[in-house]
């Protein structure tokens, strides 16, 4: 029975180091976001700054390690075989459940995994123990620390309301102080800005964070907690006036320096206060399993885990060896950028392609804040309104950032961090363990609507991510509960059999995630790269460039997919059809994001390249129709295919085949004028078209016959009008496409704009 129990332990130490490299991939967004958003620094010394943070806030954890041993549930009525159960069945949970979540790039909260895996986990073996002694589901206080449990939670859900609030009122007064054209206000106000936030950095992490220090000791913590108001005075002068001399003699940008010393402070924080999710549950089954040896007993369901409920100081050895991991993973995680752009996104000051669509309930909140925005504008006096207007005037702002690419702008990254990382430290040095990514997320959202960029263009979808990612945290505490609380019965009934069908289960799980990732990962890819003119200057040459690749590449896929969707309509192969269906609709995507992006492509280019920009909008708006035309054949196929409807006659497969032939040899024509630039044989294709427009009446007729005839089903007879139809619009808009390209070639010779001879397609 000792070697099962050796086994476990072996087990959530090996979970362990996972669920650090899992956890730092979810968690990284807390921490980097603010710094690579606002492009503070070159990302190696970002990435430096925030290890460091990492290392030393990983000796400041000791004292939240024991919210995993005696936090949710009172470890002395559980038995050492229950305890380790318990901690067995939180571990496997939470590294499936994180794995998950960032797979999928959505920001998820560690803290909530491992609170609501717990109070599964201890509730699945506490009925199993209230069920084996006859007692009543009355005495389950017996076991759960419902008092602790709930606090925490309350704490974690508070957390949302608060981190939001102050993150709103602090970027308000700042912005309201610095205005977006800070660069004239940073010279007067900097340097006492800047020693009001160091100072609550210093305050939050080495005062209030010190109790949980592993090294310090109880004379220097109790001499730091004595003086604190000294500390904080000192810090406050001695930080305001070495920093206005740095900004006098050196240059020094202070803002810049606010935002890296945040960096470290909130990845400190984050070690601090996260760490116990990562390895609290595997060190107290460690510790659980040398205090049964030391006991000396053979029946590890007689020996009662008291020993759980006394203070322990973790190792800092232990602590350090965490740190290590987590630093690795931060360098070498790759899922940790996927979840880094939904914040950024979220919070970016400008508009353009949005992640989330919006739905009812974000509609229902905008309109709700209009109104009230509306109210408190009659009751604030104009001056006042006309005085706050003039402070969040963004007209130069707006060509900093569009020229430099940032997402945000320094004044608004150094409160994100300054207020994310001061509520975080509070809530560690109170031993209530925190979300980090709900507060810093909600710090993010509140800073970026107090800066205005929830706009009218934008609000309702950033609304809808928000309210989609918040979604997202209650099921992530509905799934933690449920599944911890199913594993910890499965691991009792099953024993070393189910530990080692569960350890196989997330060896499977771990490596499908890999591969979705790695596919949604190229996806996303691929979608950033649409929307970048080729990661060049927007000019005139560029958007001639970028448009020509556009075009060429999707006539490319164009004439392919058509293909693959007669071949679907004929040979009624579903999976070929959905995998065509899939890359039609990724297409439209793609094509998509181009158009969303006009704004921001038109805005950017130099006055005399406007004749440019005409023409670009021009083909988008034909290459939008030509990938709709083909939606319209794809959707209806794979619905016929789905529904299992008969095949097509013999002279129906015989037309189609002929016309898919047609169309592709007119495709190769137009791809190979956009190839060459050489339209002398435009009017060639012009006579291809005049000869399938006849082609797709002569077809329809015949079909007229067939149904007058009674030959083809109903089915069938629109499956292949509408194949018909939308292949005559897609060469209509096909050829409306070339006319458009061709004038926007002859536009871009005529101004002596270099146009590529030939154009990438990789």
């Amino acid at each position: 029975m000792e070697a099962f129990f050796l086994l476990i332990v072996i087990i959530l130490i090996v979970l362990a180091v996972s669920d650090l490299v899992v956890g730092v991939s979810n968690d990284a967004v807390n921490f980097l976001n603010s710094a690579i958003g606002s492009k503070a620094a070159p990302f190696i010394i970002i990435m430096i700054i925030a290890a460091a943070g990492i290392v030393f806030g990983a000796t400041f954890s000791s004292g939240m390690m024991e919210v995993a041993r005696k936090g949710i549930f009172h470890p002395d009525q559980f038995f050492f075989g229950e305890i380790m159960i318990i901690f067995l069945a939180v571990m496997m949970t939470d590294i499936i459940l994180l794995d998950f979540f960032n797979t999928f790039a959505l920001p998820t909260s560690t803290t909530v995994s491992i609170v609501f895996e717990l109070l599964g986990a201890a509730v699945a073996i506490s009925i199993i123990k209230i069920h084996a002694s006859g007692s009543s589901m009355a005495d389950m206080s017996q076991y759960i620390n419902t008092s602790s449990a709930l606090l925490m939670i309350t704490a974690i859900l508070l957390s949302v309301v608060i981190a939001f609030t102050v993150g709103l009122l602090i970027q308000y007064l700042v912005r309201v102080m610095f205005s977006f054209n800070f660069e004239k206000n940073i010279k007067y106000f900097g340097a006492l800005w800047g020693g009001i936030a160091i100072s609550a950095i210093t305050f939050f992490i080495l005062i209030k964070g010190a109790k949980g220090s592993s090294f310090l000791t109880q004379e220097t913590v109790a001499w730091i907690r004595d003086n604190s108001l000294l500390i904080l005075g000192a810090s406050f002068v001695g930080w305001t006036v070495l920093l206005q001399l740095l900004q006098l003699i050196f240059r020094l940008n202070i803002l810049k320096f606010i935002v890296l010393v945040g960096t470290f402070a909130l990845a400190m924080a984050f070690a601090g206060n996260d760490l116990v999710n990562f390895i609290g549950v595997p060190l107290a089954g460690l510790e659980s399993f040398r205090t049964f040896q030391d006991s000396g007993m053979a029946d590890p369901s007689g020996f009662a885990m008291t020993a759980l409920a006394e203070p322990v100081k973790t190792p800092t050895i232990f602590l350090l060896i965490a740190g290590a991991i987590m630093v690795l993973a931060l360098w070498t995680s790759k899922k940790a950028k996927s979840v880094s752009a939904t914040t950024i996104d979220l919070s970016r000051q400008d508009e353009g392609y949005e992640r989330f669509e919006s739905f009812g309930m974000a509609r229902g909140i905008v309109r709700a804040s209009i109104g009230f925005s509306n109210f408190l504008n009659m009751l604030i006096p104009k001056t006042f309104t006309n005085f706050l207007r003039s402070r969040f005037k963004r007209d130069q702002y707006r060509d900093m950032t569009t020229d430099k690419g940032l997402s945000f702008d320094l004044v608004r990254a150094s409160v994100n961090l300054v207020v994310a990382s001061a509520l975080i430290s509070l809530g560690t040095s109170l031993k209530l363990p925190l979300s980090t990514t709900y507060v810093t997320f909600m710090v993010a959202m509140g800073t970026s609507l107090a800066d205005g960029a929830w706009g009218r263009e934008s609000a309702v979808f950033r609304v809808s991510g928000v309210v989609t990612v918040i979604g997202g945290w209650f099921f992530t505490a509905f799934c933690a509960f449920t599944a911890a609380f199913l594993l910890a019965f499965l691991i009792h009934w099953g024993q070393v059999f189910a530990v080692v069908g569960l350890l196989a289960l997330i060896i499977f799980f771990f490596v499908k995630s890999y591969s979705l990732h790695r596919k949604r990962d190229a996806e996303r890819k691929r979608t950033e790269e649409v929307g970048d003119i080729e990661g060049l200057e927007v000019n005139g040459e560029n958007v001639q460039r970028s448009c020509t690749k556009t075009v060429y590449k999707t006539l490319s896929q164009v004439s392919i997919l058509y293909s693959n969707s007669i071949s679907g309509i004929i040979d009624l192969k579903r999976p070929i059809m959905k995998q065509t269906l899939k890359a039609i609709k990724s297409l439209n995507k793609e094509i998509k994001i181009l158009k969303d992006n006009i704004f921001q492509t038109i805005s950017k280019l130099q006055e005399d390249d406007v004749e440019s920009g005409h023409h670009y909008v021009q083909v988008l708006d034909y290459l939008r129709e030509t990938a709709h035309c083909l939606t319209f054949i794809a959707d209806p196929v794979f619905e016929y295919i789905d529904n299992n409807h008969p095949a097509l006659n013999k002279d129906q497969e015989v037309e189609l085949r002929d016309t898919a032939q047609h169309l592709n040899e007119f495709f190769t024509e137009v791809i190979k004028i956009i190839k060459t630039e050489d339209y002398s044989a435009f009017d060639k294709v012009i006579s291809r078209q005049t000869s399938l427009l006849d082609t797709f009446t002569k077809l329809k007729k015949k079909q007229l016959k067939r149904i007058k005839n009674r030959e083809t089903g109903m089915k069938s007879s629109t499956i292949y009008l509408n194949t018909l139809t939308e292949s005559k619009n897609l060469v209509l808009y096909t050829i409306n496409l070339l006319k458009a390209q061709r004038d926007f070639v002859a536009y871009s010779k005529k101004n002596g704009i270099k146009i590529p001879e030939t154009p990438s397609v990789n």
